[in-house]
């Protein structure tokens, strides 16, 4: 007898979980005003070069306004190329917690590079994770990559 009645608690609990009754894990819908703030990254990948793959990887600093705006800066290796660079663009943010982010990356004032990101905010839109795209150079030239990102807020208040 216990034991049916431990089936039967266990599959109502189930039932209520797949017809929705239970509280979803996203309490409320994302927003710009929710995900504006600070953050710190980090970015790995490889770029796909006609002679072989690179690696890549970055760390860096991003601000995101209530506007869709964002700007920070990167330190990156590439194929163990170092630079600093700096970073401006817009992004936006959906009710589901996904958007898009299209950034221009610029060392020492000159355009290297614009990429596009699609983005996912959770953890309550205090991280990030987010995916290239497409990564295209000045000159128009599109390059193939792999390049993942995870972002946290730099500050629990922001």
């Amino acid at each position: 007898m216990k034991r049916a009645i431990h089936f039967m608690v266990f599959g109502t609990i189930s039932l209520a979980v797949l017809v929705g009754i239970a509280p979803s894990a996203q309490a409320r819908p994302c927003s710009m005003q929710g995900v504006a703030g600070n953050y710190g990254f980090t970015l790995t990948g490889v770029v796909i070069l006609p002679t072989s793959p690179v690696p890549l990887a970055a760390v860096g600093r991003a601000k995101l306004d209530e506007t869709g705006n964002a700007s920070g800066t990167e330190s990156r290796s590439v194929g163990g190329g170092f630079a600093d660079e700096t970073f401006t663009g817009t992004y936006t943010v959906n009710p589901d917690c996904t958007g898009t982010a299209t950034l221009a990356f610029y060392e020492s004032g000159q355009l290297v590079r614009t990429s596009i990101l699609s983005i996912v905010f959770d953890n309550d839109e205090r991280e990030i994770r987010m995916v290239q795209k497409s990564l295209q150079l000045p000159n128009g030239a599109f390059l193939p990559v792999v390049i993942t990102v995870e972002a946290r807020r730099v500050f629990t208040e922001d």
